[in-house]
C-alpha cells in the first residue's frame, strides 16, 4: 500500500537516505540526519517521502518561501525514485503530493531547479506541464 508522508523523526529522515542519496551522492550517511535538521530549522526544509509496504521508494525535499516578484510559492529542491523503482508512479505520485500541499499552503507557484542534463528530468518536469521560465546562474565562492 502506498503512503506519502513528511519525515518528522529522526528514524524516518534517515531511512529517506538511501533514495536521497542516489541524487546527493555527495552527502556521507553520517551526515544525513544533521544535515536534513540543521536545513529543517534554518530554512524550513521540509523531506517528505513515499512508500510502498515497507519500502521507501521516492523522497523529495521542498521548502516554501517568498519573493517581492512572484509572491509565495514551493521550491521543490530534491525529488529521486530509487533506480530500481522508476517509471512505476512513485516520482509522479510524490510530485502530485508535493503540488497539491502548495496548494493547501496557499502558494502562487511550484519551482525547481534541474541541472541542464538532467534530460530525463526536464521530460518529467514538462509531462506534469512545468514550463521554463528563467534562466539559473550561479558563482562558485
Amino acid at each position: 500500500m502506498r503512503k506519502i508522508k513528511i519525515a518528522g523523526s529522526d528514524e524516518e529522515i534517515q531511512n529517506c537516505y538511501a533514495a536521497t542519496a542516489e541524487l546527493r551522492p555527495h552527502i556521507l550517511p553520517n551526515e544525513f540526519l544533521e544535515t536534513v535538521k540543521r536545513l529543517t530549522v534554518n530554512y524550513k526544509f521540509q523531506l517528505v517521502y513515499l512508500s510502498d509496504g515497507d519500502e521507501i521508494k521516492s523522497v523529495g525535499g521542498f521548502k516554501i518561501a517568498e519573493w517581492l516578484a512572484g509572491g509565495k510559492y514551493l521550491e521543490i529542491e530534491d525529488l529521486v525514485t530509487k533506480s530500481g523503482e522508476r517509471s512505476s508512479g512513485y516520482g509522479g505520485g510524490l510530485f502530485d503530493w508535493i503540488v497539491d500541499y502548495a496548494r493547501r499552503e496557499n502558494c502562487a507557484q511550484v519551482k525547481l531547479v534541474s541541472h541542464v542534463r538532467r534530460f530525463a528530468a526536464h521530460r518529467f518536469y514538462l509531462n506534469k506541464k512545468m514550463i521554463i521560465e528563467a534562466h539559473y546562474f550561479s558563482m562558485v565562492l
